[in-house]
């Protein structure tokens, strides 16, 4: 029997992917952007795609998805709402200010978890899933009466008494996956299997199964070492070094002389700021290390005073620096720029801007470089599983294979779809009551 799904605020469809490989169609996808909504069309050719504000689509997909359906049940509505508006402050220090007559200022994107409320009330899917940042559970948000109430509450109060569910915060190295990222993963059900295995403690998403130290009997987490173990070697210094000649997708963008002096003498798990003398009369290992520390405004600021010639000897350090009028002082920046990560650690989160060097801890651990566009689809799990990225329709206008921009961006704000993968077989097995796990109250205290 199929099951089908609608997908909201999908960007290239990533995450989706996951829950794909376990056979669930996606009816609907929506997503604003239409670069994003072309790589929606390319890979999901059974799916409508609507390329547009959810707030005018989103009465259109419920139309839709009841045509579709037949009478036939929704299993998934899965939403992932846009996280730049969240909020970084707790909610009891919102509400305290609110008391007090100082009403905030809130970011109208945070409000577009209510149209996908809307349409979840509406089509009573089997299983509601956001994912999101993990400070979207302090967020506050106004409700369609002006009163302001936390996004969490919003869901459990829209979706009522027949729905059950928890916000779960997920790291998804913990889950096999050799990169850093943690996300607010929110399940609700209605099945009422999964509803009385979860009151009784089971938690609505697969525990952990790899650990930093290897603790509890679970597996080490994977490391950079493994996981790019095979790729082919770049350099960024000059374009024969930055392209593998196999691999369309392993590049990485060329270094300037400047920047690639910097980067050639940053060692490993270490950045640019903190590298020392090279003179090889001196190589004094004693200069001050650069930092940050808490101004009397309570604001963190790198250090002023970090030096950019050697105190010993007086040679430029390979530290960055920007140049005016002929002088040379150090870059503004903390030391997680320009640095290195570690072979024997996942990466660090992939951001949109995984192929800056400037970018926090986005070096390779060795080669004189940033991380490649395959690396990076190896690290965010996204190599396997089936992805096109071309060709592809933009406004009307055939692109052969998507832009270094678009690629870099969706692999930036996308969730790794192992992690969905994973948590479809989860709420699978819990459904049908083929799985109770007595470790629930680590898991809890965890997220």
């Amino acid at each position: 029997m199929n099951k089908y799904a609608i997908g909201l605020f999908s960007s290239g469809g990533i995450a989706d992917v996951g829950f794909i490989k376990n056979n669930i169609t996606f009816l609907a996808l929506n997503e604003l952007l239409k670069d994003r909504a072309a790589l929606l069309e390319l890979n999901y050719p059974e799916s409508k795609v609507f390329a547009e504000d959810v707030w005018t689509s989103y009465p259109k997909i419920i139309n839709y998805a009841k045509e579709k359906l037949g009478g036939n049940k929704l299993f998934l509505l899965f939403a992932t709402p846009p996280c730049q508006g969240m909020s970084q402050n707790g909610a009891g220090t919102l509400l305290k200010n609110i008391r007090e007559g100082k009403r905030p200022k809130l970011d109208p994107r945070n409000r577009l978890i209510i149209p996908a409320l809307k349409v979840a009330k509406e089509l009573k899917p089997e299983w509601v899933i956001f994912e999101n940042v993990p400070k979207m559970e302090n967020t506050l948000i106004e409700d369609d009466s002006g009163n302001l109430v936390n996004i969490i509450d919003m869901i459990r109060i829209e979706l009522g008494k027949d729905y059950e569910g928890h916000p779960y915060i997920v790291e998804f190295a913990d889950y096999g996956l050799p990169q850093r990222r943690k996300r607010l993963i929110t399940v609700f059900t209605r099945n009422k299997i999964a509803k009385k295995i979860f009151k009784e403690g089971t938690p609505l998403i697969p525990l952990p199964t790899h650990d930093k130290n290897g603790e509890n009997n679970l597996k080490f987490w994977k490391t950079l070492r493994e996981s790019l173990k095979d790729f082919e070697s770049l350099d960024a210094k000059n374009k024969e070094t930055a392209q593998s000649k196999t691999d369309p997708l392993h590049r990485v963008p060329l270094l300037d002389e400047k920047k690639y002096f910097w980067v050639e003498n940053t060692p490993e798990n270490e950045s640019a700021f903190d590298n020392q003398c090279i003179n090889s009369d001196c190589k004094s290992q004693d200069n001050p290390k650069h930092g940050a520390k808490r101004n009397g405004d309570g604001i963190n600021q790198s250090k002023k005073n970090t030096p950019l010639f050697c105190l010993k000897c007086g040679s430029l350090l390979p530290r960055p620096y920007t140049e005016k009028d002929g002088k040379k002082r150090l870059m503004s920046g903390f030391i997680s720029a320009y640095k290195r990560m570690s072979w024997d650690l996942p990466s660090s989160t992939l951001t949109r801007n995984f192929i800056y060097a400037c970018s926090d801890n986005k070096l390779h651990p060795e080669e004189n470089r940033v991380l490649s566009f395959s690396e990076a689809l190896k690290l965010q799990s996204i190599s396997n599983y089936s992805y096109e990225w071309g060709p592809l329709v933009i406004k009307g206008k055939k692109i052969k294979v998507a832009s270094t921009t678009l690629i870099r961006d969706v692999i930036g704000e996308s969730a790794p779809p192992m992690f969905f993968d994973l948590l479809y077989k989860h709420i699978e097995k819990i459904s049908k009551g083929l799985t109770k796990n007595n470790q629930t109250n680590n898991l809890l205290a965890y997220c």
